[in-house]
């Protein structure tokens, strides 16, 4: 099953500066009464709807089964980051997978950033350029120096410039961190409006997008079959895109990958703030509980920070997060705050995407570990092509490692707590 976070209502949006600038949806008929399609997509996040959208082009009937709303998830909730590579980074997966298939997952990194820009483009969302990463010691300067003139010499990439203090400071506003670098060739969008963009994409494409429509199980089979609380469907291929929703529709990848939370605040337009991030970029720190930031197109601070490992949200989300922007931005100490949310997405072991085949007909791609965006809706098509006979790509994804949490499915939560806590105790000591 799909599962419903403890603090959310059914079928609303939840409250967020995103569902505010995107105002009321539209809503889509749920599934009712037997169907029939060559391809179920259950998801309708940035992972499905782009599948459904590049199946659909493909001239394939395809389904898309949302227990929610379109974007009612991650993909609706997150900090809108369009991040270069893969979630580790190419030394990371050079001494472990090897230079051939480093190189080969970089590039496909970079094509999930170009098939972002290109539907966002044709959707009418504007995409902005540049993520700053923020060190916090002298050591991880020097890494990311040496990353930077790596990506130079040996993947012909040379959109990341080094910043000393004093770049990093003006790039920011912030003289919080000790160095970093400046990505020009990642990018930040509105992640709800980009969402909603490639949904109405794939509808006029063809696919059919069912809202409130929580599967409740799952046979497969020639052809499988998906029911929800109302309905069933048949569908020679299923394609799994639940990231964080999972629930019990697959434990094989649900021991892999772990739902947590993230949470976001948003500030009134900084017009008053000028050094702020004065470039419109967007920003990460290299804390292990990630703080990230960006300005939106009103000048608005949109920061998160802080993670929990649970279905609930804490009863005030502002207060989880203000001291994570007030330590990078102290002079917003009296600046109210406009907005407060969270939401679940999954992370997996080695922080890689978990990209698995369920069954014969049936393809799943979850745990973007934060970087989603761009991951999650090349996910999309690779599946698309995966579906059409053409899965070397999909494959090569595939073949990269994702253990099983310890414990599994049953174990894996409380185990992780006691990670996080360690690891968030190494933040706050500053390690």
């Amino acid at each position: 099953m799909n599962l419903l976070h403890l603090n959310d209502r059914p079928g609303v949006y939840p409250p967020s500066l995103y569902a505010d600038q995107c105002g009321p949806q539209p809503d889509l008929p749920p599934m009712q009464g037997e169907a029939r399609a060559d391809v179920a997509v259950i998801g309708a996040g940035y992972t499905g709807l782009s599948a459904a959208l590049h199946l659909a082009r493909r001239g394939l009937s395809v389904t898309v089964l949302e227990a929610q709303r379109v974007g009612f998830g991650a993909s609706g909730r997150n900090g809108g980051q369009i991040g270069s590579g893969q979630r580790q980074e190419v030394d990371w997966l050079e001494a472990n997978l090897g230079p051939d298939v480093a190189r080969r997952l970089w590039d496909l990194a970079e094509e999930a950033k170009a098939v972002v820009r290109a539907i966002a483009a044709e959707a009418g969302v504007p995409v902005r350029d540049g993520i700053a990463h923020a060190c916090r010691t002298a050591s991880e300067v020097d890494h990311a120096r040496h990353i930077a003139d790596h990506l130079a010499r040996h993947y012909d990439y040379a959109q990341v410039t080094a910043l000393d203090r004093d770049g990093l400071a003006a790039a920011l506003g912030s003289a919080a961190y000790v160095g970093g670098d400046l990505d020009r060739g990642a990018g930040h969008v509105q992640p709800l409006a980009l969402t909603l963009g490639m949904a109405r994409l794939a509808r006029d494409a063809g696919a059919v997008i069912h809202e409130r429509s929580q599967v409740t199980g799952l046979t497969h089979g020639a052809p499988s079959t998906i029911r929800t609380d109302q309905g069933v469907l048949r569908a020679d291929h299923v394609i799994l895109a639940c990231n964080g929703y999972l629930g019990d529709l697959d434990r094989g990848v649900a021991a892999r990958v772990m739902p947590i939370n993230n949470y976001i605040v948003a500030t009134p337009p900084l017009d008053d703030h000028p050094t702020i991030l004065p470039d419109r970029i967007a920003a990460a720190d290299t804390k292990f509980v990630v703080n990230y930031w960006r300005l939106d197109d009103e000048r608005r601070l949109v920061f998160g920070g802080g993670e929990t490992v649970t279905y609930r949200f804490p009863r005030d989300i502002a207060a989880v997060v203000r001291p994570h922007l007030l330590s990078v931005y102290p002079q917003l100490r009296d600046v109210p705050l406009t907005h407060a949310w969270g939401g679940t997405l999954a992370i997996t072991m080695n922080r890689m995407p978990c990209f698995a085949r369920p069954a014969p007909n049936c393809l799943s791609a979850s745990g973007y570990s934060g970087h989603g965006v761009a991951m999650a809706t090349l996910a999309g098509r690779l599946m698309a092509e995966a579906v059409a006979g053409q899965a070397d790509r999909f494959d090569a994804m595939a073949a990269v490692p994702t253990r099983p949490f310890p414990g599994g499915a049953g174990l894996r939560k409380p185990l992780l707590v006691a990670g996080m806590a360690w690891f968030g105790l190494r933040d706050r000591l500053g390690f």
